[in-house]
């Protein structure tokens, strides 16, 4: 099982980045729609989000916020991590069609504590959609041989 582990605490420094990049489809939205529950017309009526501000449907925010925490889970630090807090701003709408680049990167190492401050944006080409800070905790390698003995 440890062969799936992410990074440890000990091989993270400062300036570390990832990023995952996709293209939203008709698809995702239906989806996350029906996961979540969130049916506001804005994304899945176009007559409807056609008379507000972005005059057409747009994703739902935490769709692109989501594409994050699939970096946090996947590439860095990666799996085995734990997401404790994250906190977010909307900055721009995400259509159908629009390709966003999830990127996080390493602020702050708090070892005592074992926990990894990040700052997190969503990108649709040079327009920032979405960004904040998130806190991890992340395994160190001796809490996981100690824990295994």
């Amino acid at each position: 099982m440890q062969d799936l582990h992410g990074y440890y605490l000990e091989d993270l420094s400062v300036g570390m980045s990832a990023s995952f990049a996709k293209t939203v489809t008709e698809a995702d939205i239906v989806n996350f729609a029906g996961v979540s529950g969130d049916t506001n017309p804005v994304h899945l009526n176009q007559d409807f989000a056609e008379a507000t501000l972005f005059r057409g449907r747009i994703a739902h925010g935490m769709l692109s916020a989501g594409f994050i925490s699939t970096v946090f889970g996947t590439r860095l630090p990666g799996p085995g991590c734990i997401y404790l807090s994250q906190d977010l701003r909307f900055k721009a709408p995400v259509k159908i069609g629009d390709t966003v680049t999830a990127t996080v990167t390493i602020r702050e190492i708090v070892p005592e504590k074992a926990r990894v401050i990040f700052d997190t944006a969503c990108k649709v080409g040079e327009t920032v959609v979405v960004d904040g800070e998130a806190k991890l905790m992340v395994d160190r390698r001796a809490d996981l041989k100690s824990a295994a003995e």
